[in-house]
């Protein structure tokens, strides 16, 4: 038998390294394209994508470098002293760190679908966006959350032979929740970007999946929700935003939900 073991740990190992610098490139990428959407500059325009926050001077070639520049800095602007925003280095480092999960889980597979592989990769950038933004801004930025909606749909429908069935009820189901409870409640429980997101999630997930990841979702914030009450972070009417939790239940979803649905299943028979 031919031991092939040590190379195809070194194999994995380099990819892994590539995949993560890829990842650290994006988060870099998407923190500044986050901002510039804010800020409402053109993305591309006269200005550098490379500039500090504060001052608004062109970075050097040093001062780029997804986290180690934030390290090297130690998080201050080398001109004007102000800070940089810590959460850029989060972002960068998490888009890494994510994107080779989806790797090793493609890795682990016996057949590659180069398809589900760019679909996965998109849908982690969608996410990123949708949960950071929201984050910051408390706002669900609809100019990536319907760009999601169709391309997911056609990800899956016509190159990944999903069920029209599934998508139609996954879509229905997720962003009808949502429709109802704002209609209910006149827009106070829930505003109309996650009643948008509703739909691509459930266009993304399908059915049964979908309901993994809106009961994910609705655990974790009150989870997190209770939390912050506890240590008086929040006030009982301090608007949470709703949108992160439904992408990290999106994302969960993505990979877990049809495991968690049969071991369910299997608990009932």
């Amino acid at each position: 038998m031919l031991d092939i073991g040590p190379n195809l740990i070194a194999l994995n190992l380099s990819v892994y390294i590539f995949v993560f610098i890829f990842g650290l490139i994006l988060g870099s990428f998407l923190n500044s394209w986050i901002w510039r959407t804010r800020e409402n500059i053109r993305v591309v325009s006269r200005e550098s994508f490379s500039i500090c926050v504060s001052c608004r001077r062109k970075l050097k070639w040093y001062e780029k470098f997804p986290v180690f520049s934030y390290l090297f800095l130690r998080g201050k602007c080398r001109t004007c002293k102000k800070e940089i925003p810590w959460h850029y280095t989060l972002v960068e480092f998490f888009s890494g760190a994510f994107l080779v999960l989806i790797a090793h889980i493609f890795l682990q597979k016996v057949s590659f679908s180069e398809w589900h592989f760019f679909r996965d990769v998109f849908f982690l950038t969608v996410l990123i966006v949708v949960f950071v933004y929201d984050a910051l801004y408390k706002e669900v930025l609809l100019r990536v959350v319907w760009p999601g909606f169709f391309i997911g749909f056609l990800i899956n429908f016509y190159f990944l032979n999903y069920s029209f069935e599934s998508l139609a009820i996954g879509s229905a189901l997720g962003g009808g929740f949502f429709l109802l409870q704002y209609f209910v409640s006149k827009g106070r429980w829930i505003g109309g970007g996650d009643v948008r997101l509703g739909f691509m999630m459930g266009i993304w997930l399908g059915w049964p999946n979908i309901l993994v990841a809106l009961f994910v979702s609705y655990i974790l914030g009150a989870v997190v929700s209770l939390g912050l009450l506890a240590f008086k972070k929040k006030e009982m009417t301090s608007e949470i935003p709703f949108g992160t939790f439904l992408a990290i239940g999106t994302f969960f979803s993505l990979y877990f939900a049809t495991d968690l649905i049969n071991w369910y299943l299997g608990l009932l028979r």
